[in-house]
């Protein structure tokens, strides 16, 4: 399968461009084709390209468009005007393959759409397609889509996200004029996934009512059925507590599949080289160190311990808190004990075998370098953040020898 994708180099092309090209290379799994040839088309492509590319096309991605022109006439230029070049050259070869649209929400002419040359633009590219599969019988997929957010969108030009999200990365002001204002979003990986299926001939359709788009296994249009609500003041609110981490070390709640994970990913794109790396507290004595490395409000927190050789730490019990030691390099002695009882439990462990070993509520507990030269370097998990307040710990040794 030959892809023709126009508008190669915008934020929608790059990342389509990107997950068609790993396709092509065998680096992404689970795809049914074989994908020959990616043609990238952009405004610094020659007019011969795209006429070679028309004529060898299996399934074009139209989504060159102009959306910040100097001029209001170069909205019907680059949208209208392009898209008109487009089915003439693919018309001019006799090649009725499937075509996308990337048309816009605005293509409504709904509320506050309405009257603007934009969206005007864009609703007449609409009808140009639909008139051309009309004549011509060949599969049209016409996409409105609402705000598009994800990594490589340009800040500071047409997605308030995208300029939230690195005026916030780079400690830049950001203005909201209103913070109730409520925008529909959408993923970039969420908007690739529906290329792919439109790929395959299983594309989402749907109608419209104004700018609400409804499921329809036989509508007009399409659509990528996952999108989110947000707020722009539950967007900044969000950012806002992710710029905290490396003072806090605390993991936003981010659930699995929800607007704050891609948000969070979305927001890390954007950090600048110097605020992809940052200290950590190390708590040094004699007996080697102890530093937590990432906290999280409903599931605990991540340490790691260094033993120095001959070592022993620990010996203490919790009544309700539990941990889960894991070594990773040298080699220890794990040793607990029932309060109230003798018996002594001992796990022998290496960073040569993996091992996680839990630490039972109510047992004394402690951990041993048994190298004379190394270092014993335990991961360390546990279920609730530490509180100086409610410590949980109570000194004993597990040997009362």
């Amino acid at each position: 399968m030959k892809i023709l994708v126009t508008g190669a180099k915008g934020f929608v092309g790059k990342n389509l461009c990107a997950r068609l090209n790993n396709i092509k290379e065998g680096k992404a799994l689970n795809y049914p084709a074989e994908i020959e040839e990616v043609f990238e088309y952009d405004l610094d492509s020659a007019p011969e390209d795209l006429d070679r590319y028309c004529k060898e096309a299996d399934f074009v991605f139209n989504l060159a468009g102009v959306n910040r022109p100097q001029d209001p006439e170069d909205f019907k230029k680059g949208n209208f005007g392009f898209a008109s070049t487009l089915l003439d050259t693919l018309r001019k070869h006799g090649n009725k393959c499937p075509v996308m649209l990337s048309s816009s929400i605005q293509a409504s002419l709904e509320g506050r759409y309405a009257g603007h040359p934009y969206g005007e633009s864009k609703k007449a590219g609409e009808e140009l397609f639909f008139a051309y599969a009309r004549e011509t019988g060949a599969k049209v997929l016409v996409y409105r889509f609402p705000n598009l957010f994800g990594k490589w969108c340009r800040p500071n030009y047409n997605s308030a996200v995208a300029t939230f999200c690195h005026n916030i990365a780079n400690d830049l002001p950001i203005q909201v004029s209103d913070p109730t204002v409520e925008l529909e979003l959408l993923y970039i990986d969420d908007l690739v996934e529906e290329m792919m299926c439109a790929l395959q001939g299983c594309e989402h359709r749907c109608d419209y009512q104004g700018v609400k788009a409804i499921s329809d296994e036989t509508g007009k249009y399409c659509h990528a059925p996952v999108t989110f609500k947000a707020t722009l003041g539950q967007i900044v609110e969000l950012l806002e507590k992710f710029s905290t981490l490396p003072a806090t070390l605390m993991i936003p709640e981010i659930p699995a599949d929800s607007f704050a994970k891609r948000l969070f990913s979305t927001y890390l794109s954007y950090l600048p080289k110097e605020k992809a790396i940052f200290d950590l507290k190390m708590n040094t004595d004699n007996r080697g160190s102890f530093t937590e490395l990432v906290k999280t409000l409903n599931c605990g927190q991540v340490s790691i311990n260094i033993s120095r050789p001959g070592i022993t730490k620990g010996e203490h019990w919790h009544d309700s808190k539990w941990e889960q030691f894991i070594v990773v390099a040298g080699h220890g002695l794990i040793q607990m004990r029932k309060e109230g009882t003798d018996e002594v439990i001992e796990y022998e462990v290496s960073g040569e075998n993996i091992q996680s070993v839990i630490m039972l509520p109510g047992y004394t507990h402690n951990i041993i370098n048994l190298s004379d030269t190394e270092n014993l370097v335990t991961v360390m998990y546990c279920n609730e953040i530490f509180d100086p307040g409610r410590p949980d710990t109570y000194f004993d040794p597990v040997n009362k020898g």
